[in-house]
């Protein structure tokens, strides 16, 4: 019954109730209108220069600080590091910027360097404190600078001369401001603060990096002599102080109540409908059981619909591809509704456009020069475009904390505001569509990361001893004493008395070992172990991009098809000597799916509290595992055709040394639950795929972060073993989180599975995009049963 009083509509809801009039085939499983929120103001800090405080309020129109921003400031002051995560659009900014500014201002030597994961937030967040400083009295001379990639050689001595504010990513900071600190003298002897904005993103391997690299920026600035407080900022993190300890190697205090105004908001979650009639583009399934519409497809026409409702659009894709489709789709949608005008002022917004490019879409979105925006996530993190009033997120993003970020875009300057997440053919996003509470009101995820990752840590450690020789104490503070004796053991560094240096050597020595010389160009921030292949286009000899070399064995074998930025390539070779494919510019008609097998070995026992038994018969288990993929062959599909050819390949195996999580049953359950030893093989791997798909519900990765292998019959264990592994060198934390939750990740998956409609596996349950056996077997029927024994069997575990 409705109440007898209704709350009024809000803007939002309106754009809602035409999206759902307007896509009768989909379905709105969930809808929310979140309640508006007041404001709570703090004073203005008595140490702040009223030159400063006079811009705020005068020229920026900041009267008043909210009472975290007040907070976060005053701790800061007193050189504490801070670790500030109230919502999107709350004003962090500014609450760094205080104390940073101030110190600029009250001394003319002081320096501070701000840290951002992406060229677009660095960007957007120097001109606001360039404009900061050209408006206030006594910051004239800070000199705000990048100090990027992109920054022109000519430019960058002066930058190094001058600048008292630095904006930069991480990149640089392991190169430069830590790989050549002899360049940076002036700068890191006057370092007052280290600003980290988004440090949410500081997960899997990547964080551990950068926990590595702000270690070492931090210990090269003490050498000479200063001692920077760090300040952390983001809207989405669990355990901020864990995180900040974890980054830093420092404590840090927290700031997390939120005290800045919120407008309403909707929120819907959405389900795309079925559809017969080839729309997905794979003809092969036309006159077959009905299929569901491609998430990007609904996506795009949410985008016209709310654009056609006056709402100012961003639309968030999985990647680049997907990007410039939904652009496209919603362009021709309000084209043929006869909106042309508006259909001109609907783009895409990724990575590859050139800076100046994405510097104008970035403004004319925030001008209103541009109604609809299709774009990765390159516009998620903290970019203050105002105005939207709209925000579909097309695909769950792998996270409570992505998902929050891109629903932040939407009503940022207080206007009623609609965000829509769009479910894709998957486990994880069927599930969360249908349960709401594992969205809305969860909290986000742990942010894991393990500096002491042996993979990671040992190039580090290499990397620290080239810039400065370590103490036996600082080598234990980085938990590295195991990491530098295989070092020494290599030749690469060598004890003299109580420090650690890196050794000389030639370079026709090994020349696939690092010397002081590449020890930082070696290490790969983003990709792990730093061994890449180079893309190269036979045509013109034009790079196109590097991919890791596990990866190239699927992606960039011969005779692959490989897309570069909405273009198709075929590989014609794959250089292992080299480090190089060489593709060929081509429309082939036929597509490629790589075949892999895959052996896991357990290479140590667990430790005694990874390994439960929670029930008779039912081992659970975080383990040490070996991982050998061997890249067999590929599926060449002919397309609009059933026709598949199998290619066999000769590729060597590789290796990969990492963490899983493994559960292991004793064949008498098995009989117990009624599977046969024929069905056993396709229940187990089926269950594995589901168990796959549903890990980023309780770990924060994506389902291409891990990996996993099923099989009857282990060799470590003598009976059947299923394992879920981290796609990581040393693990990324991810399979520990699922062993640490086991049950909650299991129970989840046995839901998906058993209230999936389909009868024998479908993409929304057992079926996986990345298996390398061609979704074979499978068994629906097996994989429920198992699950629902391994969901009664843990009720006692995490």
């Amino acid at each position: 019954m409705l109440p007898q009083n209704p709350p009024p509509s809000t803007y939002g809801d309106q754009i809602a109730d035409e999206v759902i009039r307007r896509l009768p085939e989909s379905t709105a499983t969930w809808r929310h209108t979140s309640p508006p929120r007041r404001a709570v103001y703090g004073p203005w800090p008595a140490w702040l220069a009223d030159d400063i405080r006079r811009t705020l309020s005068e020229e920026l129109g900041i009267p008043r600080l909210y009472r975290h921003q007040a907070s976060c400031a005053e701790a800061a002051h007193r050189g504490r590091n801070v670790i500030i995560t109230t919502g999107t659009a709350s004003g962090k900014s500014l609450a760094y910027l205080l104390p940073v500014l101030s110190a600029l201002h009250d001394d003319p030597r002081a320096c501070a360097l701000y840290v951002s994961p992406t060229k677009a937030l660095a960007n957007n967040q120097l001109a606001f404190i360039s404009r900061l400083c050209r408006l206030t009295p006594g910051l004239e001379r800070v000199t705000p600078s990048a100090y990027d990639g992109d920054t022109p050689q000519q430019a960058r001595r002066s930058i190094r001369d001058d600048a008292r504010l630095i904006v930069t990513n991480p990149e640089m900071i392991h190169l430069s401001f830590a790989g050549a600190h002899q360049r940076w003298t002036r700068f890191l002897r006057n370092l007052s603060f280290i600003v980290i904005d988004e440090c949410h993103t500081c997960r899997g391997v990547f964080g551990a990096h950068i926990a590595l690299v702000i270690r070492r920026l931090v210990r090269v600035a003490r050498r000479y002599g200063a001692d920077p407080t760090i300040i952390m900022a983001s809207a989405t993190t669990r355990d901020p102080v864990m995180l900040a300890r974890r980054l830093t190697g420092q404590d840090a205090v927290a700031i997390t109540t939120d005290d800045s105004p919120a407008a309403t908001r909707t929120t819907v979650l959405w389900e795309p409908g079925f559809s017969g009639d080839g729309d997905t583009g794979d003809s092969t399934r036309r006159g077959g059981p009905p299929v569901r519409i491609p998430a990007y497809a609904d996506a795009a026409e949410i985008m016209a619909t709310a654009i056609t409702e006056g709402a100012r659009t961003l639309v968030f894709a999985r990647s680049r591809r997907q990007a410039e489709i939904i652009a496209l789709r919603a362009h021709d949608s309000l084209a043929l509704s006869g909106n042309k005008d508006l259909a001109g002022k609907v783009a895409a917004y990724r990575a590859g456009y050139l800076a100046g490019d994405r510097r104008r879409l970035e403004q004319a979105l925030d001008d209103g020069e541009l109604v609809g925006v299709a774009a990765t996530t390159a516009l998620e993190l903290g970019i203050d475009i105002g105005g939207l009033d709209c925000v579909v997120v097309t695909g769950w993003p792998g996270t409570v904390a992505g998902f929050t970020q891109q629903a932040g875009r939407a009503g940022r300057r207080g206007q009623s505001s609609l965000v829509v997440l769009v479910a894709r053919d998957d486990p994880l996003d069927m599930y969360l569509i249908h349960h709401p509470e594992a969205v809305v009101d969860a909290p986000v995820e742990k942010t894991v990361f393990n500096p002491s990752n042996p993979y990671v840590l040992s190039g580090h450690l290499l990397c620290a001893c080239v810039e400065l020789p370590l103490s036996a104490a600082e080598v234990r503070g980085l938990d590295a004493t195991a990491v530098a004796a295989d070092l020494v053991h290599a030749g690469l560094l060598r004890w003299r008395g109580e420090k650690l240096f890196a050794v000389e050597r030639p370079l026709d020595d090994n020349d696939a070992l690092p010397t002081p010389r590449t020890a930082h160009r070696m290490v790969n921030l983003r990709g792990g172990t730093g061994q890449e292949i180079t893309i190269i286009d036979c045509d013109n000899g034009a790079v196109l991009g590097t991919v890791g070399r596990s990866m190239a064995f699927k992606q960039v074998h011969a005779g692959a098809v490989y897309l570069h930025m909405g273009d198709s390539y075929v590989v014609e070779d794959l250089d292992l000597i080299n480090s190089a494919a060489f593709v060929r510019r081509k429309v082939p008609d036929f597509s490629t799916v790589p075949m892999s097998a895959t052996d896991i070995r357990i290479v140590a026992d667990p430790e005694e509290d990874t390994l439960v038994n929670p029930s008779p018969g039912l081992w659970v288990a975080a383990v040490d595992v070996e991982v050998t993929t061997t890249v067999t062959g590929y599926r060449k599909k002919l397309l609009g055709s059933d026709l598949v050819d199998t290619i066999a390949l000769d590729l060597p195996p590789d290796t990969l040394f990492t963490r899983a999580v493994s559960y292991t049953l004793d064949p008498a359950v098995v009989e117990a639950l009624g599977i046969t030893a024929a069905d056993l093989p396709g229940a187990l791997h089926a269950a594995e795929h589901a168990a796959i798909g549903l890990l980023p519900l309780v770990a924060s990765c994506d389902r291409w972060d891990i990996g996993g292998v099923s099989t009857a019959l282990h060799a470590d264990t003598g009976l059947p073993t299923v394992f879920v592994y981290d796609g990581y060198p040393g693990g990324a934390g991810f399979a520990d989180c699922g062993f640490e939750r086991f049950h909650d990740w299991i129970t989840a998956t046995c839901q998906v599975v058993k209230d999936c409609p389909c009868t024998d596996g479908c993409p929304s349950c057992v079926q996986s995009p990345k298996c390398g056996n061609g979704n074979s077997p499978l068994s629906k029927s097996g994989a429920v049963a198992v699950l629902s024994a391994l969901s009664a069997m843990t009720a006692g575990m995490g």
